[in-house]
């Protein structure tokens, strides 16, 4: 069960296909900063140069964000609702995209890391209902995101910053983003090369 070294992958980050969704395979994967994404059959793997990190040292907050956060509109917890927050972002709609990649494979691949202690998932309440969260894999002292939702605004956004400072407090070293997004640079999320990424990932093992 090995992964093609990541330097033999495409242009646009593709490095393999097929295998499975064993949470050994995942843990592997992600230990080498693999990524599967995929819409249907066969997984595909990813691994892209240069790689979108947030380093916690670096988290940009807005005046109007902390504005959002020292009304205390939103509450957060970490590891509350797992299956809720992955199917919140299950059905997100997404700007471009006809459907979602978080299948019923993806869902219950990453259900079960959670049960194994390595998927965590970061909710955002209001009213007692989960407006917003994201989830994703700790794996030593990085932690690699997945994906996010927000049912009202800023929801998302909030619980990111909100993880953010609580990585910060527990000494992680490095937030995986995977590919950029607006969103996420303006948080303070940055391109660095690959190479990088990798020698981080596996000093902080």
């Amino acid at each position: 069960m090995i992964f093609p070294p990541v330097d033999l992958a495409e242009p646009d980050g593709l490095l393999a296909y097929g295998g499975d969704l064993s949470s050994d395979r995942l843990l592997l994967a992600y230990s080498e900063g693999i990524f599967p994404w995929y819409n249907e059959p066969p997984i595909l793997w990813w691994c892209p140069d240069p790689r979108f990190v947030l380093f916690p040292g670096e988290l940009k907050i807005s005046a109007s964000m902390k504005q959002v956060l020292k009304k205390g509109v939103f509450t957060f917890t970490i590891n509350k609702d797992f299956p809720g927050v992955i199917r919140g972002c299950q059905q997100a709609p997404r700007p471009g995209q006809d459907g979602t990649w978080i299948t019923r494979d993806i869902e219950k691949a990453y259900i079960a890391l959670h049960e194994a202690g390595y998927a965590l998932s970061i909710e955002c309440w209001q009213d007692d209902e989960l407006v917003g969260g994201f989830y994703g894999i700790q794996i030593g002292d990085c932690f690699f995101g997945e994906s996010m939702f927000a049912r009202v605004s800023n929801a998302s956004k909030a619980a990111f910053i909100t993880f953010v400072q609580y990585a910060a407090a527990q000494g992680l070293e490095m937030i995986d983003c995977q590919v950029y997004s607006e969103h996420l640079a303006s948080l303070g999320a940055r391109m660095i090369p690959r190479e990088e990424f990798l020698t981080i990932i596996k000093k902080s093992q």
